[in-house]
């Protein structure tokens, strides 16, 4: 295998962070590392020239932008680090992400090692050749497949575990965190496609909620909800999609403020606010009060699945005629009611015998009955049809119903539209799915949830038109390519000014000349630009920290943590009231886990069709009282900051706990 030569630096420092990766999730990993919790880092990323050699050219440049974009960034760092202690990230070029390359990359010495290939296969080889390179090093792992995942994690923790005889397990702070970037970014993505100002999370099986509110009128008082996450820019003609610098967060007087106090928020008259409630997941229902299958939430097949409307109005006919002609039949003879309605049933079906030499009314009576059976036979023939057909297709693709509205389009169904889809069906919500690949990761889901899916291209005239686009909720381009979403969000416009879009792009200067494009040509649609990458990296960074991150909420184009730490060795919470804990702009506690020490579950971002059950009750406190004083066996939920997160985490003790995210 030919080598390729990598940059002559020295070693890298003992307790440094590790990333791996292949596409913008590294990049923007790393930058959160060193610019939010001032940490050394090592990137690893494919080799360029490695690259060339056998691969297809979608690899080739995908590899050379990376490695551009990430010598960039450490071009801009340079620039500042005299300014900072923390020197700029080292990029190192593998061909192979082998054991060689981990070696030469510090992994022996090194406190957390991030593998965030796209690939699964890499990431779980690169993982364990690093687990034999230093058994107590904290792994994070960016795995697709949850069922394996689980496997993974026990493997891993095993192993580290007894590379180590004779060492307390509890002492070890070493973890293995296996991360969807799908997982972790689906509820932001879905509630955006939902509620637009709405960005959901899952804690220890509860719905949370960041609504954001306009302005109160003159005289009003806003709903505070369970507290004030936010107040959004001053400027935005949309504030809940503004997208604004991330510089906000750090001061910026024309981006949000976060995690404002009571003084802030009474004193910012005329901005609106994100505010923290807890809801159920029924409390987002559809509009129509159906489920994202078009049958009812509690999936049973309804009747009207099996047969079309024309047929049951043509059954319903019959059988009224029928009555009729019995109620006739006892009026004119004046016998048995009973009598009368089997023989009207005899002449139905054509059984009995002529009525020769019987009075004109019982003739005619019996004609018309004979009438109706005729007109039975093709209708109950028409019904045994259809009842074949639902039954055979019912492994099949959906198609749209005719009188389907208020849904949500969802283009693509990739890694990250699967993920989407699943959580809106999971909240009721009416989907109709876009995909051009019949054999996408998640048209087996679609099938399986009886969703209506389009095969097609989603550029081709016609096709947006068949998902009932003109009726729709909302738009939700999710494909990987940055121009295909951006083509069908157009398109959609065209044909439907008022729809509210929200567009997965990878390049943030792109996005942001896309989102003030759209927002001056559709002043009164909501336009959202979501990057994963962005969503996911939060997430990543605090599990290399070593914390367990229950999810991130977007605040325009700034972003809030919640995490739950525990209050031993944290001077900035021990003995401290809950009000008094609290600092404006960086952190705040808003709930309290009052299990036992022991009994406290590792997982508190579970979603609520978790194994416990929705019907478990929680472990966590949201109304707390702000004078409740905060003891070291306590352990809280935080809202927070990037900076703040970090800056907490440095005056703190190491981390030892197992972190489980990306289910949220």
């Amino acid at each position: 295998m030919t080598t390729v030569p990598r940059q002559p630096q020295q070693a890298p420092p003992s307790g440094h962070m590790i990333v791996c990766g292949d596409d913008t999730l590294a990049e923007r990993l790393a930058a959160e590392l060193r610019a939010v919790y001032g940490e050394r880092v090592t990137v690893v990323v494919p080799s360029v020239r490695a690259t060339r050699q056998g691969a297809e050219p979608v690899g080739r440049a995908r590899a050379a932008a990376l490695f551009s974009r990430i010598q960039a960034a450490v071009s801009r760092t340079a620039l500042v680090a005299d300014d900072d202690d923390v020197p700029a990230p080292h990029v190192m070029e593998a061909p192979v992400l082998d054991e060689e390359a981990l070696a030469e990359a510090g992994v022996a010495g090194a406190a957390a090692l991030a593998l965030v290939h796209g690939d699964d296969e890499t990431n779980i080889r690169a993982a364990l050749a690093a687990r034999r390179l230093n058994p107590q090093l904290r792994l994070v792992i960016r795995l697709y497949n949850r069922k394996l995942g689980q496997q993974l994690e026990h493997l891993l923790d095993q192993a580290a575990v007894l590379s180590s005889p004779g060492l307390d397990p509890e002492a070890l702070d070493t973890t293995t965190t296996v991360l969807s970037d799908a997982d972790t970014v689906a509820p932001a993505l879905a509630a955006t496609a939902v509620a637009g100002t709405s960005k959901v999370i899952h804690a220890d099986g509860l719905l949370l909620r960041a609504v954001e509110r306009t302005p109160p009128g003159r005289g009003a008082v806003a709903d505070p909800g369970l507290c004030t996450l936010a107040l959004l820019s001053v400027t935005a003609n949309d504030p809940a999609g503004a997208e604004s610098s991330a510089a906000g967060a750090l001061g910026d007087t024309e981006g949000p403020l976060l995690l404002p106090d009571e003084r802030t928020v009474a004193a910012a008259t005329g901005r609106g606010t994100v505010v923290l409630e807890t809801v159920s997941a029924t409390d987002v229902a559809a509009p129509d009060g159906r489920g994202a299958n078009g049958r009812t939430t509690r999936g049973r097949m309804a009747f009207g699945s099996l047969f079309s409307r024309r047929l049951r109005w043509s059954l319903a006919g019959i059988v009224i005629s029928v009555l009729g002609l019995a109620v006739a039949s006892w009026a004119t003879t004046g016998g048995d009611p009973w009598h009368a309605g089997y023989l009207t049933l005899l002449d139905l079906f054509a059984i009995d015998d002529p009525a020769i030499g019987e009075p004109l009314a019982r003739q005619l009576l019996q004609l018309l009955t004979g009438l109706a059976g005729l007109l039975l036979l093709p209708v109950l023939l028409a019904a045994v049809l259809e009842a074949l057909g639902t039954f055979r297709t019912a492994s099949a693709l959906r198609r749209p119903p005719r009188g389907l509205s208020g849904h949500v389009v969802l283009l693509g169904l990739g890694k990250i539209g699967t993920r989407v889809l699943s959580r809106l069906c999971e909240l009721g919500i009416p989907v109709v799915c876009v995909e051009e690949d019949p054999e996408a990761r998640g048209v087996a889901l679609a099938r399986r949830l009886r969703v209506p899916t389009v095969i097609g291209d989603v550029t081709q005239e016609g096709v947006l038109e068949a998902a009932k686009v003109h009726r729709a909720h909302s738009l939700l381009a999710l494909t990987s390519s940055d121009i295909t979403n951006l083509e069908a969000a157009l398109h959609a416009r065209s044909v439907k000014p008022d729809l509210r879009v929200v567009m997965r792009l990878f390049d943030d200067a792109f996005a942001t000349a896309v989102y003030r494009t759209l927002r001056s040509a559709h002043p009164r649609a909501l336009t959202r630009s979501r990057s994963v990458s962005a969503l996911a990296a939060p997430a990543f960074a605090g599990a290399m920290m070593g914390r367990q991150i229950l999810g991130a909420i977007p605040v325009e184009r700034s972003v809030l943590l919640f995490a739950a730490v525990d209050v031993a060795g944290h001077p900035h919470l021990n003995g401290r009231t809950v009000a008094d804990s609290f600092r404006a702009g960086s952190w705040r506690v808003i709930a309290l886990d009052v299990g036992a020490p022991g009994e406290r579950r590792a997982d508190l971002g579970a979603s609520p069709d978790d194994e416990d059950g929705p019907d478990r009750p929680t472990g966590l406190v949201w109304d707390l009282h702000p004078g409740y004083v905060l003891r070291p066996e306590d352990r809280v939920v935080l809202a927070a900051t990037r900076q703040g997160l970090a800056e907490l985490l440095r005056h703190g003790p190491p981390a030892r706990a197992r972190v489980r995210i990306g289910e949220n």
